[in-house]
């Protein structure tokens, strides 16, 4: 009876040894569900379960349900969130604004030479997230951003003032760039944007791209204007507790899958910006603007003479100046 005892808790014992080996991890992510980036990250979560033979699971929370982005960054820092995909909350440091420097980069090539594996701020933001006990496991190119109106701006090539009123995030730099592209910056908080713009508080918004515009704003977006503000990435990222947690061979896996979803990501960016720019055109009936090159570099131009010497006494001048300097060099 003792023996049959003992062989009966060994192997309960061994049982709940089995299941404490598998581990899952929440992550959070800002697009609703079945929107690109919930796609993607379903496939990266099933890649980790198959690899680790379903001893790690990542399990998804869209649409911000762990909460805001801001929140989500400040509790994977602790490690009550474990995981997240998102653009990074300038509201933990300052100086993770240079991520959305706007007219950093022009064109794709350039961005992926900025924003992809080795380029100057992705290595930058990988120490910012690390001093605040957090890994980067990858960078998530989402599009370059553009102006969405609720009406039509004829002058939309221009940067003279044209009065047009935009919600811009409470970024500097966002609101900085509206008002050198000539338009009325107002700072206001993303859950009220959309209700801002159908009810004429204003015309319109400045901060996102053709993606967001067509998850968020469809039903209010007349005028697209592709006008390349900034380059929007989001980066997956985790809590240095979470990743302590879980053995070498997966935390292996996690890295090699993670760095599997931002390769594939690069592959098919650019030609999502264009498809959610048609969207925007074939399903909504907007009027995507062309710009000229001239136009788009008047535009970067203004900008940079305008907006980068403020955000730069913002992040610290010697700290952001020597981060541009290596972009410059590094022939963008």
């Amino acid at each position: 009876m003792k023996h049959a005892f003992l062989t009966t808790a060994a192997a309960a014992l061994m049982a709940l040894g089995s299941f404490a080996q598998a581990q899952d991890l929440k992550m959070s992510h800002v697009r609703p569900q079945d929107a690109t980036i919930d796609v993607e990250l379903r496939a990266f979560s099933a890649a980790v379960a198959e690899a680790t033979g379903g001893s790690l699971n990542v399990n998804l929370f869209p649409a911000s349900a762990l909460g805001d982005y801001t929140t989500v960054q400040e509790r994977v820092s602790v490690g009550a969130v474990d995981m997240a995909t998102q653009p990074a909350a300038t509201a933990a440091d300052r100086r993770m604004q240079i991520s959305s420097f706007p007219y950093l980069a022009g064109n794709w090539e350039q961005a992926r030479a900025v924003y992809g594996p080795g380029g100057v701020v992705r290595e930058v933001m990988a120490e910012l997230y690390s001093e605040q006990d957090i890994t980067m496991l990858a960078a998530y190119p989402v599009y370059f951003g553009g102006i969405a109106l609720n009406v039509a701006n004829p002058n939309a090539g221009s940067v003279e003032p044209n009065g047009i009123k935009v919600r811009v995030p409470g970024i500097k730099s966002f609101q900085m760039t509206g008002e050198a592209l000539g338009y009325i910056p107002s700072p206001i908080p993303f859950s009220e944007a959309f209700t801002a713009v159908q009810t004429g508080v204003v015309d319109g918004v400045i901060g996102s791209g053709a993606e967001g515009y067509y998850a968020s704003f469809r039903d209010v977006t007349k005028t697209y204007i592709p006008a390349n503000t900034h380059f929007e990435v989001w980066y997956m990222i985790i809590s240095n507790e979470s990743l302590a947690g879980l053995s070498d061979e997966d935390q292996a896996v996690l890295r090699d899958k993670a760095a599997v979803f931002e390769a594939t990501r690069w592959e098919v960016a650019e030609a999502d910006q264009a498809s959610n720019e048609q969207k925007l055109v074939d399903e909504l009936g907007a009027t995507l603007v062309e710009l000229s090159a001239e136009e788009l570099e008047a535009m970067a131009a203004k900008t940079r003479s305008e907006v980068w010497p403020a955000v730069l006494e913002d992040v610290g001048v010697e700290w952001g100046q020597a981060i541009l300097d290596k972009v410059a060099a590094s022939g963008n």
